[in-house]
């Protein structure tokens, strides 16, 4: 049996830039629905590192993923957003002001505009080809998402990649781990440069082992216990690097799955916005987040934060069509459901 859900908005997609524009929407008096694939609020933020410490959110010098996903669904709860999760959009007809969303699990959503917070889409990880992987990710020894820190406890830990997601682990395990050794082909880090400035000087004291420029070139071990990661420079000369543990982070595959068959314009697996209003090429569809692209975009969850409230601003027309939108800050308005 289809099961209808009214709502003025579906936000496809629960990460935080997801959650934050039920906020934005709520705050101009427009109901949203919530759909994710995934069981439980949170995007990758709740499903793949709940304990990454994230150092670029305002107010914040540091807060664990889980933490910020905590405080937005407490920010959101005085407009209780109606949630379709463990569902899949797949197909989307009508326009704006009518909208009609299916998803996999049989519902059925009558919406006036369509937020797509997705994200990476359906993410996995970019795993290293080496041989024998297979074995010793069965084990646990070759994890590509850290879910609890002290589970790494005491553990000679091999982290490679040279992104905010490998330095941001390396610092937040050199007090947990035996030992830490950060593996790139590259001497020069793409981390924020504080980050990056971090991790040279924990590994001047000896707290963090630099090891540039190299890359994964074999795993040691049996029986999916491992002993040491090989890596090799450009020249062929090779290292063993004592680990119990490899972290490897080479980012996510993207898969926007059914969304790329929608007909928004689409770059590089990302989709194009109007920068002004995050408005796709589809009247009455919008896009923030990491999954939404621009000339000068930055992947933080703070701009996917200012896009949610660009966009609720920019489909106000259309949800409300005739009302005056009077913008007044949260500061005196205050928050009503």
């Amino acid at each position: 049996m289809t099961e209808t859900i009214q709502a003025d908005v579906a936000i496809i997609g629960a990460g935080p830039a997801g959650l934050f524009a039920v906020f934005e929407c709520g705050m101009l008096k427009m109901s949203c629905v919530l759909i994710d694939a995934l069981s439980e609020v949170g995007g990758q933020c709740a499903a793949l590192y709940p304990e990454k410490p994230i150092y670029d959110i305002p107010a914040y010098p540091a807060i664990d993923a889980s933490v910020l996903i905590e405080r937005l669904e407490a920010q959101i709860a005085p407009f209780n957003p109606q949630r379709v999760l463990g569902h899949r959009v797949e197909r989307l007809a009508g326009q704006p002001g009518d909208f009609v969303l299916g998803t996999d699990g049989g519902a059925e959503i009558q919406v006036k505009a369509v937020v797509i917070a997705a994200g990476a889409g359906a993410f996995g990880p970019n795993r290293p080809p080496l041989d024998g992987l297979a074995a010793f990710e069965a084990s646990g020894a070759v994890q590509y998402y850290v879910r609890k820190r002290e589970a790494l406890r005491g553990k000679r830990v091999v982290i490679a990649g040279g992104g905010d997601s490998a330095v941001d682990w390396a610092l937040a395990l050199k007090d947990v781990a035996a030992s830490v050794a950060l593996v790139h082909r590259r001497a020069k880090f793409r981390a924020a440069p504080e980050m990056a400035a971090q991790i040279d000087a924990h590994a001047a004291s000896g707290a963090i082992e630099l090891v540039t420029p190299y890359q994964l070139n074999a795993l040691h071990g049996a029986d999916g216990v491992l002993t040491g990661v090989e890596v090799a420079d450009l020249e062929g000369g090779k290292r063993l690097l004592p680990a119990d543990i490899l972290l490897p982070f080479f980012g996510l595959s993207n898969d926007l799955g059914p969304i790329s068959t929608w007909g928004v314009d689409l770059a590089l697996h990302r989709i194009s916005v109007n920068p002004a209003s995050c408005e796709t090429s589809l009247r009455g569809v919008f896009a923030i987040g990491d999954v939404a692209t621009y000339p000068g975009k930055l992947k933080l969850i703070l701009q996917g934060f200012s896009e949610a409230a660009m966009a609720a601003h920019a489909m106000f027309a259309i949800v409300k069509p005739g009302e005056a939108l009077h913008f007044e800050y949260s500061t005196s308005k205050g928050v009503s459901a």
